[in-house]
Formats: structure tokens, sequence, C-alpha cells
């Protein structure tokens, strides 16, 4: 057995995730946190692609292609971790906006996709993110995202 890079090595695995992100299947789209620098604001998703995803179903039958909303989703998720993290509260980040958003490349069936966020603005009501998602270090979708802290009761 191969040892393990340490990009393989998660900084937070499944279940620490599963504690912070109120998401469960099949919107969970995080993975594990590869890197997180809390003084740097940034931090580092992986989303492994696969050909049993639901979405793959419709999206598009005979031509598999991630949709770019779940893409977003995914960045999304991973920088709700971001923000949760240094603020360190009992509140959850959602979705408050999203700017700018573009898409460079189709996501398919097999492909690794590498979530990078980097705060720039947290604080203790909410967050603005730029985040990228790449494949094979090749840049498929990239935003702007914005989260606004809540209690969960408030839901």
């Amino acid at each position: 057995m191969a040892s393990e890079t340490k990009s393989e090595v998660p900084v937070l695995d499944i279940k620490d995730i599963l504690k912070i992100l109120p998401h469960r299947y099949p919107f969970l789209l995080v993975d594990k946190i590869i890197e997180m620098d809390m003084e740097a604001n940034l931090i580092v998703g992986i989303k492994n692609v696969t050909a049993n995803e639901q979405f793959f179903q419709g999206h598009f039958p005979g031509v598999p292609i991630m949709p770019g909303v779940l893409i977003l989703e995914a960045l999304a998720q991973t920088g709700g971790i971001l923000v949760h993290q240094k603020v360190q509260n009992s509140k959850i980040a959602l979705l408050l906006n999203v700017n700018n958003a573009k898409f460079r490349r189709p996501v398919v069936p097999g492909d690794v996709l590498t979530l990078h966020c980097e705060g720039i603005h947290i604080s203790n009501k909410g967050g603005r993110i730029q985040a990228k998602a790449l494949v094979a270090e090749q840049l498929a979708a990239e935003a702007e995202i914005g989260f606004v802290l809540i209690q969960k009761e408030q839901l």
C-alpha cells in the first residue's frame, strides 16, 4: 500500500464535516478538507465526482456533466466550513449571494474537484469568499460567494 501524500491526508474528514455542515446525502458535496490556514483565511476541499451521483441520471443522459449550480454549491459548502471554523460559534453559514460566477470547463464522472476558497471578509455576522474549483489544476469554475451566519433555531 502506497503511503499518503500530504494532499491526501485530510485536515477534516467526512465525520468532522458532518459536525459542521447541516447538509446530508445527496446534498453534501465536500468529501474532505485537505488544507486550512486560519491566518490566511484559506481552505481547500475535495469532491470526488463519481458516475453514480444522482444528478447524472438527468444531466445529461449519455453525456454526464455535473451541473454548474452544484459546483457552486460545493464551493459554498467549503467556504461555509471556513467561515464556521474562523468564527467558532454555534451559528451556521447560509448562502447569501453569488457574484461573477464563471464556468470554464465541464466536470464529468471521474474528475476530482479541488475546491479553493479564500476569505475576503469574515465576521460574526457572515462573510465573503473568492472561490475556485479546479480539475487536474485546470480552472472549472469560479465565483465570489457571500454568507450570512444565523442560529440553527432560526431555520
